[in-house]
C-alpha cells in the first residue's frame, strides 16, 4: 500500500511483525516531497515504534480480521475464544492479553483481531457488570466531599467505591480506567 493510503487504525506489518497506526501526521515542507510521521503500536507487544516517511513510499498492510467470539474459559496460561460462526477455538496468551483478562466473563461475545489464525488483540465493552464480593462496613458520618472505601469485586480486583455500597451489589465497571461508575443492582 502507498504511504499516502496508511490512515490510523490500519493494521501494517514491519518486519514481519504486525502494528496499530495509532497517530499519521502529514508535513509538506516548502521544498521536497511530503513527509509522513507514523506512530505504530505493536500488536504482539504493546510497544511503540515511531516511523518518518516521503511520499511514494510503501508499506505492507497485514492480513488481519475480526471476528466476533465467545471467551470459554482461562486454563493454563491461556484465555480461549470460540468463533461463534465456525466454532473454531483459538488461544490467547496471559502475556499478550494482559490486564483485560481481568474483565472477561464466561460466555462473553466480544471482536477478536486475528492475524492468521492467531488472536493479537481483543475489544473489551467499555463497562462491564461485576458484583461485589466483599466490602468494609461504612462509618456513617457524612462529609461535603464523596468518599470511598475499598471494595473486592467478583472478578477478584479491589477498587474504590461509595460508602453506600455493600457486598451483593452490583456495579457498572470502565474497563478503560478500572474504575466505578455507577450501581445497577442488587443480587437476589
Amino acid at each position: 500500500m502507498n504511504i499516502e493510503e496508511v490512515s490510523k487504525n490500519k493494521k501494517i506489518l514491519l518486519d514481519e511483525i504486525p502494528y496499530n497506526v495509532d497517530d499519521v501526521d502529514f508535513m509538506k515542507p516548502g521544498k521536497g516531497s511530503a513527509v509522513y510521521r507514523i506512530k505504530f503500536r505493536n500488536l504482539m507487544d504493546g510497544g511503540i515504534l515511531e516511523r518518518t516517511y516521503h511520499s511514494g513510499d510503501k508499506l505492507k498492510e497485514a492480513d488481519v480480521a475480526t471476528y466476533d467470539m465467545q471467551y470459554l474459559y482461562h486454563e493454563n496460561g491461556n484465555y480461549i475464544f470460540m468463533n461463534t460462526d465456525t466454532f473454531e477455538q483459538h488461544y490467547m496468551t496471559e502475556d499478550r492479553m494482559g490486564s483485560r483478562g481481568v474483565f472477561l466473563k464466561d460466555g462473553m461475545v466480544i471482536p477478536v483481531q486475528l492475524l492468521g489464525d492467531a488472536p493479537i488483540e481483543i475489544t473489551l465493552p467499555n463497562f462491564v457488570e461485576l458484583e461485589i464480593v466483599e466490602t468494609s462496613m461504612s462509618t456513617g458520618k457524612e462529609t461535603v466531599t464523596a468518599q470511598n472505601k475499598p471494595a473486592k469485586l467478583s472478578n477478584g480486583m479491589e477498587i474504590g467505591v461509595p460508602t453506600f455500597i455493600k457486598a451483593g451489589d452490583i456495579i457498572k465497571v470502565d474497563t478503560r480506567t478500572g474504575a466505578y461508575v455507577e450501581r445497577v443492582g442488587n443480587k437476589k
